[in-house]
């Protein structure tokens, strides 16, 4: 099946719509820099408070881990398309939704010291629900396309470095003999004055993950940094949505 042409974006309102959602979601005192007030009483206080504070400098490291990179893989659009928002669920022009789990990724953007990034742009790209990617070298593959699934999304960070991506959970397919990948989300983010970082987001809990030679190439300590959990989805969501959380350190 050929999927037609893609059209325009879905417009303001919906962006207004994911950005207030995206808000919503944010548990923003996470991420809340010390004040100067908390850092003097950090340097001037007793003993006690200077372990706390070595405790919390090796927290706030782990914290600003850079993301491991990974393979680009075979499937990098290689045709532009019009429409290609954070909203990949549905298709400017038809009435249908994009078939699966609707799933909201969302995430903050961060140099190595920590500091948000804005104006990053953030590039996914991924398989359907039912493992097939809208790219010339999967043409092979007998799973129909989707015709109401967007394939591809960009989104800008914010002043906070966030963004938010309203996607479907991509299908597990085989990549060679005795080899299935797991469901994951290819990102690729692009900022001036930083490294560009390429890689992919996997679900906790995939049965794939343990053959997975990508997810394997990487150390035991980095895989957990590119395993998200699905959360449970707030009321005005789908109520078989998932949100899982993907922050980005380059």
């Amino acid at each position: 099946m050929q999927r037609p042409a893609p059209q325009l974006g879905h417009g303001m309102a919906l962006t207004r719509r994911l950005d207030s959602l995206l808000s919503a979601l944010l548990d923003t005192r996470a991420d809340r820099a010390l004040t100067r007030r908390q850092i003097l009483g950090v340097l001037l206080g007793t003993s006690v408070s200077l372990a706390a504070s070595s405790a919390l400098g090796r927290s706030s490291q782990a914290l600003c881990l850079l993301t491991p990179p990974q393979t680009e893989g075979p499937f990098y659009p290689i045709e532009d398309q019009l429409e290609k928002d954070n909203d990949l669920t549905r298709v400017k022009g038809r009435a249908g939704r994009a078939k699966g789990q609707v799933i909201y990724i969302l995430g903050q953007v961060r140099d190595a010291q920590c500091r948000p990034v804005e104006g990053a742009r953030v590039e996914i790209w991924q398989a359907s629900a039912n493992g097939r990617y809208n790219h010339p070298r999967d043409l092979r593959n007998p799973r129909p396309l989707d015709p109401n699934f967007q394939y591809r999304g960009t989104r800008l960070t914010n002043k906070e470095g966030r963004y938010l991506f309203k996607t479907i959970k991509p299908g597990q397919y085989p990549a060679g003999p005795d080899w299935i990948r797991p469901s994951h989300v290819h990102f690729k983010v692009h900022t001036a004055g930083l490294p560009e970082l390429t890689t992919q987001m996997y679900f906790a809990g995939d049965p794939y993950h343990e053959r997975d030679y990508i997810l394997n190439d990487l150390p035991q300590h980095e895989r957990t940094r590119v395993i998200v959990q699905l959360e449970r989805p707030r009321r005005d969501m789908e109520p078989d949505a998932g949100v899982c959380r993907f922050d980005l350190v380059l």
